[in-house]
């Protein structure tokens, strides 16, 4: 759909909302975001995430533009990314903001009007102003750059995708918006440049999540774009719950739409000729995507979670052709046969068998579901079996990442949830926005199975929020993974890690042999003596709506010793190299010496 162009004044909005603040489904209170946001987190060291988000400058908060018609797309968004914009060598920050979805604000006043330091809405860029003293202390402190960048995002946001697309260098955005996207080239000064026309990559569908992956291999990423519904506020259905009030509608109220691949023809402009056929005529409620190599046979493949139809699994094939086969893989249903609300995803290899796994996140009463990689691009569902599913049961649950919160070597999963149909309970208590539900902390336990840990997680963890995005990264350059998460309609959360550090690591970042840019694609293995391969794939795309840091950071445990990085580069070839415990390294195609590996 179409977003208004103009943004409303903060005082036309408040005024607005004070004249026509009527009863609503939901509730009437309009005082949500103060009520809800949690006091400030205890002292560092008693949890595995504190929240900093207020104090290091990290103040957002989502306007999902919701007025008590219980419009679909007001509960879908938000994402969040983590780059380094400025290629300083620390993670920046970007955050999806919403919009109104209807301009009659006199007949439609939003329930929670947005702030004044709100205005105007529309997405930010905070640039990481980290500072390491003499003593090694670090202070994290966030700028908003928005205005300087030159990024004027103002539709109605859902996620973002980042990646190099013109190999210059420098980190570009993908936004996504229920209604036209936005490309904007990272010029290399700290601005931007918006280059969706002329580049050719609008949709002016509704988007969802987007991943740069270089599909051809021709060192130029292209551009996956899942699409969701075909959903308007002129054509919104009216559904209702189980006890016939009137509640929010699901994906299969609205026609589904396919989704759109974008080659990069290298010279700054894409086209969607080759493998358009193929992806246009497959329609599905896609949310999440993410690449990896299913099938283990050197090319980067695509994998898509779709709302309530069955997941699509795009394979590339040797003659440079799609089929999609997730039904024939084993990754399209669960292991009933059913289509679930596959709305994230992630991938990783949990189990260090040299193979990646997959996670789709779903409603509650469908449980997370966990594909092992059998090899060979194989899959089973394994949720039950690992302690995810049961654990899972009872949330909605979008954002997710595998990271190695305790760096004991063993990949863990976060996820964060909110509800899509309103709570009975939360809306008999008053709640404006019955929603919320709090998120959960899974603990690889190295033996198959997962424990769940939210108790001891942090604060946030207890708090129930509408959560979505969730994009994972070393904010501080500690050796941990921290967590930037963005909430539906409250404030973003910035989870410092406070246990990761305590045991060993190494962070490695993979470049091309001009050591200029990230060759996203490319597959990593740690070697540590008498215990598994480590192995993780550089990429920025999965969880939901979000972007994650392209840097590798391997748990080393206990051992800082290392016997090896293997690095398998995009283009088949394989080199090793040498590294070391405890810091970032940055490892350049053609600087390491070549190994002859036919697997």
């Amino acid at each position: 759909m179409a977003v208004a162009s103009s943004q409303p004044t903060f005082r036309s909005l408040l005024l607005a909302s004070a004249v026509l603040v009527a009863a609503t489904p939901m509730g009437c209170s309009n005082d949500r975001q103060a009520d809800r946001t949690p006091a400030p987190e205890s002292a560092p060291g008693s949890s595995v995430f504190v929240d900093r988000a207020v104090e290091t400058g990290l103040e957002f908060t989502n306007f999902n533009g919701a007025c008590g018609e219980l419009y679909l797309g007001e509960i879908m968004g938000s994402g969040a990314a983590v780059l380094d914009y400025d290629n300083d060598g620390d993670l920046d920050v970007y955050l999806i903001q919403g919009a109104l979805l209807r301009p009659d604000i006199e007949k439609c006043p939003p329930l929670f009007p947005p702030s004044e330091e709100m205005m105007p809405l529309r997405d930010r860029l905070f640039r990481n102003d980290l500072e390491t003293a003499a003593d090694g202390s670090l202070t994290l402190r966030f700028t908003d750059v928005t205005e300087a960048s030159g990024i004027d995002a103002t539709g109605y946001g859902m996620g973002v995708a980042t990646g190099d697309f013109d190999n210059n260098g420098w980190t570009d955005l993908y936004v996504t918006n229920l209604g036209s996207n936005q490309l904007y080239r990272n010029n290399g000064d700290s601005t931007f440049t918006d280059m969706t026309e002329a580049a050719g990559a609008d949709d002016p569908r509704w988007s969802a999540s987007a991943a740069f992956v270089d599909l051809d291999n021709d060192g130029w990423l292209d551009l996956y774009v899942a699409n969701y519904v075909d959903f308007s506020v002129a054509g919104r259905q009216h559904c209702q719950s189980l006890t016939g009030a009137p509640d929010y509608c699901g994906p299969l109220a609205y026609r589904p739409l396919p989704d759109r691949l974008f080659r990069n023809r290298g010279d700054g402009t894409f086209d969607n000729l080759i493998w358009a056929a193929a992806v246009a005529e497959r329609p599905g409620a896609g949310l999440g995507v993410v690449s990896g190599d299913f099938n283990s046979d050197g090319r980067l493949d695509l994998y898509i979670a779709n709302d309530g139809m069955p997941n699509f699994l795009w394979i590339l094939g040797a003659d440079g052709t799609l089929r999609e086969t997730a039904m024939a893989t084993g990754s399209a249903l669960n292991r009933e046969g059913q289509a679930e609300a596959g709305m994230g995803v992630a991938v990783a290899d949990i189990d260090s068998d040299g193979d990646e796994d997959l996670l789709v996140t779903h409603l509650a009463l469908e449980t997370n579901t966990l594909y092992r990689n059998l090899g060979g691009g194989l899959f089973e569902d394994q949720s039950l079996a690992t302690g995810i599913g049961s654990a899972s049961w009872a949330f909605t649950t979008f954002g997710t990442a595998w990271l190695d919160f305790d760096n004991d070597g063993w990949l863990d999963l976060i996820t964060v949830s909110g509800a899509v149909k309103i709570i009975p309970e939360l809306h008999a208590n008053g709640d404006p926005y019955p929603l919320s539900m709090p998120n959960q902390l899974f603990h690889n336990l190295g033996n198959g199975s997962f424990e769940e840990i939210s108790s001891r997680a942090g604060k946030t963890f207890q708090i129930p929020e509408v959560s979505r995005g969730v994009a994972v990264g070393d904010l501080d350059n500690d050796g941990d993974t921290d967590v930037v998460l963005a909430n539906n309609s409250g404030p973003a959360r910035l989870l410092m890690n406070q246990v990761g550090a305590s045991r060993h690591w190494v962070g490695i970042e993979v470049l091309d042999n001009d050591g200029k840019r990230n060759t996203l694609g490319t597959w990593v293995g740690v070697e540590r003596r008498g215990r598994p391969t480590l192995w993780n794939r550089m990429q920025t795309s999965g969880s939901y709506l979000s972007a994650r840091d392209p840097r590798l950071l391997f748990g080393l445990g206990n051992s800082p010793e290392i016997t090896g990085v293997i690095v398998r580069w995009p283009d088949g070839t394989s080199e090793g190299f040498t590294a070391t415990a405890n810091r970032y390294q940055v490892l350049s195609q053609g600087a390491g010496e070549g190994l002859d590996e036919s697997t």
